[in-house]
């Protein structure tokens, strides 16, 4: 892989983090045990957007680069995933798989009624996520 082309995917994964970051930051005060208005659900429906599409880039993108990077036999997902976990960038492999469900449960989900369980499983993982959005980041730095 050309240096030039990981670095534009690395830089996208900064803004990547930077715009999770701040959904996540404007959801932490939402009362999900309330009926939510119309701004918040909003606000949670970005952050769920943003949520999937760093899942996708992370282990479409990112993590494949670096396995390119790192001239890493090309894969399946599942094996692009064992390798990131591997490299640290998270330490349970289930938890991650968790994640990678919601997300799931993200792009399939149409019906605003159950949106709401969604809301909450985001909004508890999101954290873990940027977490390790930051790690793999880091780690590939060394590339730059």
């Amino acid at each position: 892989m050309r240096k030039e082309l990981f670095l534009e995917i690395h830089k996208n994964l900064a803004k990547q983090i930077f715009w999770l970051e701040r959904s996540y930051l404007k959801s932490i005060n939402i009362d999900l045990k309330s009926s939510l208005k119309d701004d918040e659900f909003d606000i949670l429906e970005t952050l769920s957007s943003r949520y999937a599409r760093t899942i996708d880039f992370l282990v479409r993108k990112y993590w494949r680069a670096l396995d390119e990077v790192e001239f890493e036999t090309q894969g399946t997902l599942i094996d692009v995933v064992n390798r990131a976990e591997k490299r640290d960038f998270f330490t349970n492999i289930e938890e991650f798989r968790e994640m990678k469900d919601i997300r799931n449960d993200i792009v399939h989900e149409y019906i605003n009624d159950e949106l709401n369980d969604i809301f909450i499983d985001v909004l508890k993982s999101s954290n873990k996520l940027i977490d390790i959005a930051k790690i793999s980041y880091k780690y590939g730095e060394k590339y730059i």
